[in-house]
């Protein structure tokens, strides 16, 4: 008789024991290189999303705020910036009108920093002869300061005159009129170099043939020789409104006609206010700065026949 049970028990031992441990051991391969693999695609992916996005977003801020400028000559591209982008005088419509600053924002108002230089100028001078182009609160703070001095203010804002109450002998306010507008700047520069009436002879001033020679000043201004000239007048700052352009002229003139004559210029970070300032005042004279406040220092000169050893401008 053949065995009851001949083979059985070998097949199944067998199959009980390869099958169990050969299951977990795939599974477990199978899912570590799902892990592994599968993630670094996902993040691949997105950080490609990601760039692309930005880039979208980027090119249509850039479609937005960007608009077209008006065609214009390389002149008129540069006297834009006499208006600075972060000042607050570029926040209303760029059109002038004589006789309505004051009801603009003041853009040459001077910082803390700019007025402490200039008061301490003046302080250490007083009392002097002080004459300002321009006429503002801050400035009436300087006239107190000088009081045993003499102070000129010439101004040509006629609401800006009336305002000031108090007025006393040695403080005179003169109105004047400023005929250049800002936009005429290069043309004047131009004219003053080939000009040999513009050549710096300040005793032939109150006759001068230069275009940029300011006309009909009061004798006042040509009858004492000033310590201080500060330039903060006119306003200048749009192409139409009248430009420093020979208020910086007249006043390197009458600082050759003294001993030593510091010349404060603000709001030189505008262009007409640079040029001019280093073509008439000239760098070597430049003493100290504050903001945009320069202070230029000038010795007698009156012998010279031009304004600096050096053109600062080709």
């Amino acid at each position: 008789m053949p065995p009851e049970v001949p083979y059985p028990r070998p097949l199944l031992t067998p199959l009980v024991h390869f099958s169990a441990p050969v299951s977990p051991v795939n599974n477990k391969y199978f899912r570590g290189n799902k892990k592994m693999k599968i993630p670094g695609k996902k993040m691949i992916i997105l950080l490609v999303f990601i760039i692309t996005c930005l880039s979208i977003l980027r090119l249509l801020k850039l479609a937005i705020t960007t608009s077209p400028s008006p065609p214009s000559s390389t002149l008129l591209s540069t006297l834009q910036n006499i208006c600075s982008s972060t000042s607050p005088s570029c926040s209303y419509t760029p059109s002038y009108s004589p006789g309505t600053s004051t009801n603009l924002p003041n853009a040459s108002a001077l910082t803390k920093k700019e007025f402490k230089l200039l008061s301490n100028l003046i302080t250490s001078k007083a009392p002097c002869n002080l004459l300002i182009f321009g006429l503002d609160p801050q400035y009436l703070e300087l006239s107190k300061a000088n009081a045993e001095g003499i102070t000129v203010f010439l101004e040509d804002d006629s609401n800006k005159i009336n305002a000031v109450k108090r007025k006393s002998n040695r403080t005179q306010i003169y109105k004047v009129d400023y005929q250049r507008p800002a936009k005429d700047a290069y043309k004047l520069l131009k004219h003053a170099r080939q000009n040999p009436a513009c050549a710096p002879r300040p005793e032939l001033l109150p006759s001068s043939k230069c275009k940029l020679t300011l006309k009909d000043l009061p004798q006042e201004v040509f009858k004492h020789k000033w310590d201080v000239i500060v330039v903060d007048g006119p306003r200048g700052d749009m192409l139409e409104a009248p430009g420093r352009m020979s208020t910086i002229y007249t006043a390197s003139m009458l600082a050759r006609n003294g001993e030593t004559t510091n010349v404060v210029v603000h709001d030189v970070d505008r262009t007409i206010e640079k040029w001019f300032s280093w073509e008439f005042l000239c760098e070597e004279n430049l003493v100290s700065s504050k903001g945009k406040l320069w202070n230029f220092r000038l010795t007698d000169q009156s012998n010279s026949t031009r304004f600096c050893p050096a053109e600062t401008f080709s």
